[in-house]
């Protein structure tokens, strides 16, 4: 660059001197000499110019072009794009294995909730198994009711038709006489004791006409309990029956009339008789609590009982699910399988107890029917008008 420089001064000095310098008159050297010289100096210039501009120009294009260069602009940038770029790399390449590691850590979490899910849905809870439990007892109870019903009206038909063997089928006074003896053996009062018809009050005085015999527990468990219960019902439809009809008074007219009245009133007795013995039968001790059941008669503040009746077992089983703590607690954490079975386990209960409503409402059917019938029959007696027996031609 120094050189250039130099040459380009030293020809424009010439220049300068050679245009102003005087021309002396007779100069040896014409002015084809000059221009000729000048257009040398311009031609060296010119190439001097253009090797300077070449030069300039690669030196600029390596400084800031020239990849090879590795101090060039574009080395330097590329560099630095080259390194954000692996940075960007690196951070997408650490994102994608953290939402992988993510997306594996929450799959195995999913699925370990999923079998753990399966696991209480297919788990039997511990209330569920106390329930079952229940529902047996009450089953079996249910079928021990029935059958002390069937015994009780084996026992309570005959008297109520002054069957052969019975008190009354010997008459009335027999009947009342020995309704006497009964009150006065197993319920005598202190009233009874003070008429000198007995000599000491019995446990249960009077018990054969209070309700509380038949409706104050809902097990009868006191001793001679069953048969106070027992005597109530009679004493509450039939205490006496009347004398059975014999002999003539059956082959007479008036007599088979009378016979057709007796049966009526036979069938009206047994189903009353039925009605209240279908309830005491349901609280007759007739099945084995289990430690459950006793538990919650605890909690109750009642005295547990070894054995129970039909009643109590299922007041149990409704009771324990309205105020039982440990129910109610193990309801919060049941999972929705075991919820899902408790409200079957009420549904199936309220069904079955609405089948045993079903069958006392067909008894109460059956005595609203049997009333009906009752007055309309006194009410056709009471309108009917006596009128002479018709002449039948042979």
């Amino acid at each position: 660059m120094r050189t250039y420089k130099t040459v380009l001064i030293a020809g424009a000095t010439c220049i300068t001197v050679m245009a102003f310098t005087p021309r002396p008159a007779h100069a040896i050297i014409g002015e084809a000499a000059v221009v000729a010289a000048i257009k040398v100096l311009q031609s060296f210039t010119g190439d001097a110019l253009s090797s300077m501009t070449k030069s300039l120009t690669s030196s600029i294009e390596s400084n800031l072009t020239d990849l090879s260069n590795p101090n060039s602009v574009s080395a330097l940038l590329t560099a630095g794009f080259t390194q954000s770029t692996n940075y960007a790399k690196a951070q997408v390449g650490a994102q994608s294995h953290l939402i992988d590691a993510q997306d594996s850590a929450m799959a195995a979490f999913l699925r370990r909730q999923q079998e753990t899910q399966i696991r209480d849905d297919h788990m039997m809870n511990p209330e569920f198994c106390a329930g079952l439990d229940a529902q047996q007892s009450t089953l079996a109870a249910s079928k021990a009711a029935r059958t002390a019903v069937n015994a009780v009206a084996v026992i309570s038909d005959p008297r109520g038709e002054a069957g052969q063997g019975t008190p009354s089928y010997y008459g009335r006074s027999q009947g009342v006489d020995a309704n006497m003896s009964l009150h006065l053996q197993r319920y005598c009062s202190a009233d009874d004791v003070a008429q000198g018809l007995c000599t000491s009050v019995s446990t249960l005085p009077n018990a054969d006409q209070r309700a509380n015999s038949l409706f104050g527990v809902d097990t009868f468990t006191a001793t001679g309990a069953v048969d106070a219960a027992n005597d109530y019902t009679t004493t509450l439809i039939q205490p006496v029956a009347p004398a059975a009809l014999r002999g003539e008074q059956l082959s007479s007219v008036a007599g088979k009339d009378a016979a057709a009245r007796r049966r009526a009133y036979n069938a009206r007795m047994s189903l009353s008789r039925w009605i209240m013995s279908f309830i005491f039968s349901l609280e007759v001790p007739s099945v084995t609590l289990t430690s459950d059941q006793k538990a919650e008669m605890t909690a109750e503040g009642l005295t547990p009982l070894d054995k129970a009746s039909w009643l109590q077992a299922m007041s149990l089983e409704v009771n324990r699910r309205v105020s039982s703590v440990t129910w109610n607690a193990a309801l919060q954490t049941m999972p929705q399988a075991s919820v899902m079975r408790e409200i079957a386990t009420e549904l199936a209960q309220s069904n079955y107890l609405a089948m045993q409503n079903y069958r006392l409402n067909l008894l109460n059917a059956s005595a609203s029917a049997t009333r009906v019938a009752q007055q309309e029959e006194a009410a056709f007696k009471s309108g009917a008008t006596a009128l002479p027996s018709p002449t039948i031609n042979p």
